[in-house]
Order: structure tokens, then C-alpha cells, then sequence
């Protein structure tokens, strides 16, 4: 996984096509030698299902190859939705073009979401689900576009998006009301959540496997890293107001970045 460091650059917040080279096979091999994320998965499968796993008809030749390539990797090959949701550790969607080459969600296994339903947008293309994040289409909508049309069998790729939570659940589906951070600033009461996605192309059909693995980092302990809590500090000031409402930041960024900035 990349270094900290990388997601705040020096520059001016802004979106970035920022991708690297990875191994899928090592994305999605199970990783926790506990055992907690698996059970935490199945937890939320156990209980509400409907909200976690999802396909679309228009999904199950993807999710024949996704089958395919878990079995090239070496892990075992599920039947079912479900079933290949229980056994993966990250969580995963899978998209493919319509008649007219705009990407669509066509199912996939959410259970660890960052506030959005799976079931609330199956079917959609990519830009009307980007199109709550603010400013996100005009930036970048179509060099993701371009970018998932030219993803060729082989090589994968790996990028980050990262946010601030008042707590250490995985789970942030809307359904729950889990509130955003709050003030006064407390460090050992929030955390960095990174999301580290992977896009890997189905052979067969143009589409594509799209990853998502969580990891949290309380504040505390990553502000012990003055140059990482100087990065992230100007992050949140250089953050657009509109980008801060969306991310559920608006009341405590001015402070906490300016907690941050006084680590160096």
C-alpha cells in the first residue's frame, strides 16, 4: 500500500488521476491473520444481506470472471454474489459499458462503505454516482472514463481517496446516522480513513473489478509524524468549502488543521 505521505502533496487540493502498478492477487488475498474483518463482513451479511451484496443480471458474466481470476490467483472460486463476499477481505464492484461506453455498477459487495448504499445505485453510470462529489465530473469525470476504456487484461492499478472519521467503524452505511467528527478536537477520537482501490479488467467482457480496502489511522498516533501532520493539515485548509460539507468536515477542519500544523 503507498505511504501516507503521498496523499498530501504539496500542491493545492484538487483531483487527481494519481495511479501506480499493483498485484491483485496480493489486493485480494486475505491479509488479516485474526480473522476480525472476515467476521465483521459476515456479521453485516448475516443481518441485512440486501444492503451489502447485490447483482444485476447485466453482472453475472462479470462475476464468472471475477471467479475465473480468483482462481488464477489461487483463492478459492465462489458460486454466488454472496458467497465471494464472505471469502474477500476488500470489498469490490464490478462495472461494464453500456451500448453507448458509459460505465455502469452492475453489483458488487459493499460492506464496509464510506457513507453510500450499493443498492441505491445499481445500474447507474459512473457520473451520475460521482455526481454528489463536489466538483469531481468537470475535474476528472471524463479521464476516468478514458481511463477505464483503455484498462487492458493484465496489469492492475492502484490509487487512494481518504477522509476523517469520529470512530473506528467500518461500516458507514447512510442507513446507520453515524455522525461526523465534532467539535472540540480530540486526536484520539478520530481517524484518517483511507480507501486503497484497485481496478483490475475483466478479459472477456471490457469490464471491470474495482477493490476497495479500509484503513484507519488514528490522529493521535499519525501526528506523532510531524511532516505527515503538516501534509494533512494543509489538506484540510486547502480543502474546498463544498468538498467539506461533502465529507462531513465543515465544523472541524479549520481547527483540527490548525491543530495539525502546530505538530511540526
Amino acid at each position: 500500500m503507498s505511504n501516507l505521505r503521498d496523499l498530501f502533496p504539496t500542491e493545492d487540493y484538487r483531483f487527481r488521476m494519481t495511479m501506480r502498478r499493483g498485484n491483485p492477487a496480493d489486493f485480494f488475498r486475505a491479509q488479516d491473520d485474526t480473522g476480525r474483518l472476515l467476521s465483521e463482513r459476515n456479521r453485516w451479511l448475516d443481518l441485512e444481506p440486501q444492503n451489502y451484496a447485490a447483482l444485476l443480471p447485466e453482472g453475472v458474466g462479470l462475476l464468472e470472471e471475477v471467479a475465473d481470476l480468483a482462481a488464477a490467483w489461487g483463492m478459492d472460486r465462489s458460486g454466488d454474489i454472496v458467497a465471494l463476499a464472505r471469502k474477500w477481505e476488500p470489498d469490490f464492484l464490478l462495472l461494464s459499458p453500456d451500448d453507448e461506453g458509459q460505465f455502469r455498477l452492475r453489483g458488487g459487495a459493499l460492506c464496509f462503505p464510506t457513507g453510500w448504499a450499493l443498492n441505491r445505485k445499481l445500474g447507474e453510470t459512473l457520473a451520475t454516482i460521482h455526481g454528489v462529489v463536489p466538483g469531481l465530473n468537470p475535474a476528472i469525470g471524463p479521464a476516468i472514463d478514458q481511463f477505464l476504456r483503455g484498462l487492458k487484461p493484465g496489469p492492475a492499478f492502484l490509487r487512494e481517496n481518504w477522509g476523517i472519521t469520529a470512530n473506528e467503524e467500518l461500516n458507514l452505511h447512510p442507513t446507520r446516522l453515524i455522525s461526523s467528527p465534532r467539535l472540540p478536537i480530540n486526536l484520539d477520537a478520530m481517524w484518517l480513513r483511507v480507501e486503497h482501490q484497485m481496478l483490475v479488467a475483466l478479459p472477456r467482457s471490457r469490464g471491470v473489478l474495482f477493490g476497495i480496502r479500509i484503513a484507519l489511522h488514528r490522529l493521535d498516533g499519525l501526528a506523532a509524524d510531524s511532516e505527515l501532520a503538516l501534509g494533512l493539515g494543509n489538506a484540510l485548509r486547502a480543502m474546498p468549502s463544498a468538498m467539506a460539507i461533502y465529507k462531513g468536515l465543515a465544523e472541524v477542519r479549520e481547527s483540527l488543521a490548525a491543530v495539525l500544523i502546530a505538530r511540526k
